[in-house]
């Protein structure tokens, strides 16, 4: 209560004071001087900041590091991924055997990812473990490519 009591003390003295600061640029005559003035002059937070009562405030935590790498996050939904890591393209594996897919089928690459295929469908011969691209597209949709052949789904990722 004492602390509130005395800021409220000295907010209107910090008033005063800059109302003179203003008064004695604006008595300059040279424009280059009286801007050289009001530029010197305090600014009013940082004045109030400045106060001892302020002084006892407790400083922000920290924010938490990024743990998840771009390739992590690839295809996340935007409120579970930062906006400041995307990436625009990933190359994987597929693991295990695939023959094509269809609306519905799920991939799963080596890094972990399962992506779903919500359009397209191909038919590929036997492949085992082949080279898989994921890119993104417009308007937030992914698209996943065996790399060698030309067919092209549009998924979104479940895991």
């Amino acid at each position: 209560m004492k602390q509130a009591l005395s800021l409220l003390l000295l907010l209107p003295l910090s008033a005063l004071a800059d109302d003179a600061a203003v008064l004695k640029c604006r008595a300059l005559p040279d424009a280059a001087s009286r801007l050289a003035c009001y530029d010197a002059m305090p600014v009013g937070a940082a004045r109030v900041a400045a106060s001892p009562a302020a002084a006892t405030a407790v400083a922000p935590a920290a924010a938490p590091a990024v743990a998840a790498t771009p390739e992590q996050s690839f295809g996340l939904r935007p409120a579970v991924q930062k906006k400041e890591v995307q990436a625009e393209t990933i190359h994987s594996t597929v693991a295990g055997k695939i023959d094509g897919w269809s609306v519905g089928s799920r991939i799963s690459l080596a890094n972990g990812q399962v992506w779903r295929v919500v359009d397209g469908d191909a038919v590929l011969p036997v492949l085992t473990n082949p080279k898989a691209q994921v890119s993104r597209g417009l308007l937030g949709a992914y698209f996943l490519q065996i790399v060698g052949h030309n067919s092209t789904a549009r998924v979104t990722r479940v895991q």
